[in-house]
Order: structure tokens, then C-alpha cells, then sequence
């Protein structure tokens, strides 16, 4: 089959390195190979650094290498621990610095009701605060005061479902530095986000619509006693807990006291919304107070600074921390996961099981993804530390996927357990809430995975954006600022017209639909469309094509600057074959 038809029957194009062949019969032909940028291919893990094999050394040299494996994973699990502790400070910081003005979001209850400004909400409140446990759990609290009805507290659980994966998008962009494994970094990342992304475009106006996720959690939540309880768990923070609260100890109660104090209606009260938003983010004691002397024990307890200074000095901190840990974290990673190790590993995560169980195999590692999301308590420590095993290539987008699907229905089952730790007359309400935020996953997860051509319209997607990451190192950074910042307050702004709204709404979506067609088109069926619509050469430059606007930001990042034209590129032309002599 020729190149470009294999292009064509492929959700994505194949990825080709050419070489001039300097021949007498011809200069001008290509020798094409194949390459699949997705996998990493067998060179780049063939490296041992043990030499000789086991069996070959003598004993000095069996108990070096034991030695040095063993100083390798301590440092691997010392690097991960302060890497989750970089995101507790990380999530700190952003509450110091927008965590009044989460509170101030959610207090315009008013635009709530509206099920696309509440999504946008649960999108900016949880990127704000970097954590859709605390963000879900703000949500819960006003549901339980009366200030936000069930119905829009779904839709905003809906986007802390999407905010929530910035953080290992972010934590992508440290293997920039490398573009092949940026790429599969990347994608790996935002496999997350294309998933979330689907399940609302489906399931929000299902919601807003006919309400089945209302109808089928108050039908499960139907027999709960308000005073029913179970203890709460908490795993990962018994092992953080005496780091973290040792540099910083965030109020999470002002957030909650802006949102319920500040609201218009039978809960605003002048002094006590006055009192938060003049109140410090940190815990502060008093003094004459023994009971509140446990609390100054952090770093930055008298250290006299303001919210935002200490905000940005966390913020700082944390970055670097992050970064150092991910750095030594994925040489560390690498080093251990090469030769022989490499490929038993890769082979193993990524095989599937023998027939005729295979068509299991995905769902055994949506079970692993929801275990260790539990365990741990966040999907975004488990997506984060896994990210950087893609951008390895230990672990395959295609595996990815499934294990990311896990995390969704461990963050929410994590959150089912909080709600029924919870007490209160408005304890059913709670977990109402908790038990929506879970079917949205689980019915997500029934739509694009089971059938196998509906999961690749996440994994292709994601792929995409790999692609493009790699060809322009700056759209990782663009994308995170439009998707996680710009979109959302673009929508809450345009929640002040609500007319205006829905056109903007109807048109990007009228927009959306049409190119995707014409792309598929394009790709699969190009005589069916005219000579015109067959490429997007018609219109101006700027509007199908990255290419103008990397020249401006080659300029300014040189980190960010263009490929080199002897790297791996996408097919571009039509490689004639050699006539023979015989012809």
C-alpha cells in the first residue's frame, strides 16, 4: 500500500526521517523509513549500564550492581516524595494567592444556575486553588448551606473534573528539554484533559436538559440517614502531613466563609464576610491561646509577610522543587529503566493478556489506576508521577489511557468516603453530590472506552497535541494559558449578556463541528470534497498554520525554537519509486 494511503487509514499521520541518497543513477530520490514517534524504539532503550550480564560478573560486581540499584530506587522514592510534597506547596501557593478570589466566584450564586458558567467556575476555582478535593468540597458546603442548588453544583463538579488536570500538564513541560519525549509526555498528559473534555460536550447538556445524574444519585442516596458515619481515610497525608505543615498551614474555612457569608440572601452577614476577606489564608494563633500554639509551629507562621508575598514565595519555591525532583526523578528513571530491564518492563505494562482474555486487559489497568488513585488520594499525584514514565516510553499512550480513566473513578470514590465522613442535616445532599461527580466519570468511561474506535478519538486528540508540542515547544505553554485561564474567564465574562452567550456558543460550536468534518474528509475522503476543500491552502497562512506564529516566539524563547529540519518530520510529499531498466 503506498504512503499516503496508509496516511489516509490512519487516525494520525505516519512520521518519516529521509535521507538524500547519493547515487549516480539518482540524486533527487528519498530513502524513506518509517519511524512510529509514539514507541520508543529499541536503540533507545538497548543501553546497559551494568555491562557485563549477571551471570558473567563476579561476586565484587553482583554486590556493586545490587548496591547501586538499591541507592538508585531510594533515590527514586525519595525524589517522588518531596515531588508530591512540591505539589501540596504548589497548591498552597495558588490558594494564598486566589483562594479569596475562588471565594468571591463561587459567592455570585446568581450566575451559578446557568450549568456553563457553573462548569467554568469548577474549571477556574480548581486550576486557582490547584485541587478539585478542595474546590468539590467548597461546592459541597454551599450545597449544604442552601446558597447553590444540586443541579448547578453538578455542572461545577463537572469542571473541578477538568481543572484538576492541569497539574500533570504542567508537570509535562519537564521533559521540554527533550522533544521526543515531550511529545509522548505531552500526550500522556492531555489524554486526561481530551477525556474530560468529551465526557462534558456529551453529558452537560444531557444534564441540563433531562437530569439523569440528579435522578439516578437521589435514587441512590434515596436510604441515607442524615446521621449515618464512617471514619475518614487518609493515606497519602499521614506521610506528607509532617513535611508540608512544617513550611505552611493554609485556612481552607475563609474560602467557605467568602463563598456562604458574601452571597446575597439568607446567609449574608455584613460583619462576617467582612471578617474573611480581611482574614490571612494562613492559620494564624493567638498567643494567650495554648491550645493554638500547635499551629505557629510553620515556617511561615511569624515570619510577618502578607498573603501574596508569602504566596509568591511559595509559589517560587515550589516550582523549583517540583522541577529539581521531576529532573532527578526522570535521569534516575531513566538510567534504571534501560537494557534489559527497559524491555521487560515496556513489554510487560504493555502487553496485553493472552487470548482470549485480552480485550480485558484495559480494564484490569482502570482498576490499577482506581487502586492507586485511592491510595494515594489525588489523581493528580498518581497522573503526575506516571507522566514521565510516558515520556520514557515505559508506558504507552494507549496504556495511559485506561490507567487516567482509573484515576477519574478513584478521585471520586475518594470523595464518596469524605462525603460519608460528613455530618450535618444536609449529609444526603453531600454525598448526592459526591455519588454525581462519580457516575459522570463511570458513564464517561462507558462511552469512549469500551468500543475501540470511541477511544481513539481521546488518545487521537491527545496525539495531536504531542505532535504539535513537538514541532512548537511554545504551544504546551499556550495551550495550559488558553484551556486553564483564559477560556474559563472568557465565559464567565460573557455570563453578564446571557444572549450573547449562547451565539458565541452556537458559532464555536458550529465552527467546531465543521472543520472536524472537513479534517476527516480531507484524510479519508478527499474526492468526495471539492478541489478547493481538499487542503486549508485556501485561506490565509496565519489561520491554518503554527508557522508565522513560531517565528515570533523563536524570537523571544530559545527553548521554544523551531525543529531542525534533520529531525523527524510528518509526510510532506509523494515519493515516486525508481523506474527500472526493464520498464
Amino acid at each position: 500500500m503506498p504512503p499516503q494511503q496508509d496516511q489516509r487509514d490512519s487516525f494520525l499521520p505516519l512520521y518519516q526521517s529521509g535521507t538524500r541518497i547519493n547515487d549516480s543513477s539518482s540524486m533527487e530520490h528519498l530513502a524513506v523509513k518509517e519511524v512510529d514517534v509514539w514507541n520508543v524504539v529499541n536503540d533507545e532503550l538497548e543501553e546497559d549500564n551494568f555491562g557485563k550480564p549477571w551471570s558473567e560478573k563476579t561476586t565484587k560486581g553482583k554486590v556493586l550492581k545490587v548496591l547501586w540499584l538499591i541507592l538508585k530506587l531510594i533515590i527514586v522514592l525519595a525524589s517522588l516524595y518531596f515531588f508530591i510534597c512540591s505539589l501540596s506547596f504548589l497548591s498552597s501557593a495558588f490558594q494564598l494567592l486566589g483562594g479569596k478570589s475562588a471565594g468571591e466566584v463561587f459567592a455570585r450564586s446568581k450566575i451559578l444556575n446557568n450549568p456553563i458558567i457553573g462548569l467554568m467556575i469548577g474549571v477556574l476555582v480548581t486550576v486557582l486553588v490547584q485541587s478539585s478535593s478542595t474546590s468539590t468540597s467548597i461546592i459541597v458546603a454551599m450545597v449544604s448551606a442552601n446558597i447553590v442548588q444540586l443541579r448547578p453544583a453538578i455542572s461545577m463538579v463537572m469542571g473541578a473534573n477538568i481543572g484538576t488536570t492541569v497539574t500533570n500538564t504542567i508537570v509535562s513541560l519537564g521533559q521540554s528539554m527533550d522533544r521526543k519525549m515531550f511529545r509522548r509526555a505531552f500526550a500522556g498528559a492531555t489524554v486526561h484533559d481530551c477525556f474530560n473534555w468529551l465526557c462534558v460536550v456529551i453529558f452537560l447538556p444531557l444534564e441540563a436538559a433531562f437530569h439523569p445524574l440528579e435522578r439516578i444519585s437521589g435514587a441512590l442516596t434515596g436510604g441515607i440517614s442524615d446521621d449515618d458515619k464512617v471514619s475518614k481515610l487518609d493515606f497519602l497525608k499521614v506521610i506528607t502531613k509532617p513535611l508540608t505543615k512544617t513550611v505552611i498551614s493554609i485556612e481552607k474555612s475563609t474560602i467557605k466563609d467568602i463563598a456562604k457569608y458574601c452571597t446575597a440572601g439568607e446567609h449574608y452577614n455584613q460583619y462576617k464576610c467582612g471578617a474573611a476577606r480581611n482574614a490571612s489564608m494562613m492559620k494564624e494563633c493567638d498567643d494567650e491561646d495554648t491550645v493554638e500554639i500547635e499551629r505557629c509551629t510553620y515556617l511561615f507562621a511569624k515570619a510577618g509577610l502578607n498573603d501574596t508575598t508569602t504566596g509568591i514565595i511559595l509559589l517560587i519555591l515550589s516550582l523549583l522543587l517540583l522541577c529539581a525532583c521531576l529532573a532527578i526523578l526522570v535521569k534516575t528513571l531513566q538510567s534504571l529503566l534501560m537494557g534489559r530491564m527497559a524491555q521487560t518492563l515496556k513489554k510487560h505494562i504493555n502487553t496485553d493478556l493472552p487470548h482470549p482474555f485480552s480485550w480485558l486487559t484495559g480494564y484490569l489497568f482502570i482498576i490499577v489506576g482506581t487502586g492507586m488513585t485511592i491510595l494515594v488520594q489525588s489523581s493528580s499525584v498518581f497522573t503526575s508521577a506516571i507522566t514521565p514514565l510516558v515520556g520514557l516510553g515505559v508506558i504507552s499512550i494507549d496504556r495511559m489511557y485506561p490507567l487516567t480513566l482509573g484515576s477519574n473513578i478513584g478521585t471520586t470514590a475518594t470523595a464518596v468516603l469524605a462525603s460519608l465522613a460528613a455530618t450535618g442535616d444536609k449529609r444526603s445532599v453531600t454525598i448526592q453530590v459526591a455519588i454525581s461527580h462519580l457516575l459522570f466519570n463511570i458513564f464517561g468511561i462507558m462511552v469512549f472506552y469500551p468500543v475501540p474506535f470511541m477511544r481513539k478519538i481521546p488518545i487521537g486528540t491527545a496525539k495531536i497535541l504531542g505532535n504539535t508540542t513537538a514541532d512548537y515547544r511554545w504551544f504546551a505553554v499556550f495551550y495550559l494559558i488558553l484551556v486553564f485561564l483564559i477560556m474559563p474567564l472568557f465565559f464567565i465574562l460573557l455570563s453578564f449578556n446571557l444572549v450573547l452567550l449562547y451565539i458565541v456558543i452556537t458559532i464555536i460550536l458550529i465552527a467546531l463541528v465543521t472543520i472536524t468534518t472537513i479534517n476527516i474528509l480531507q484524510n479519508r475522503y478527499p474526492e468526495k470534497l471539492p478541489a478547493k476543500l481538499r487542503t486549508w491552502d485556501f485561506l490565509p497562512l496565519p489561520l491554518h498554520s503554527l508557522e508565522p506564529y513560531d517565528s515570533v516566539f523563536s524570537k523571544l524563547l530559545i527553548c521554544c525554537r523551531k525543529k531542525e529540519e534533520d529531525e523527524i518530520k510528518p509526510i510532506e510529499m509523494t515519493v515516486a519509486p525508481k523506474e527500472s531498466n526493464g520498464a
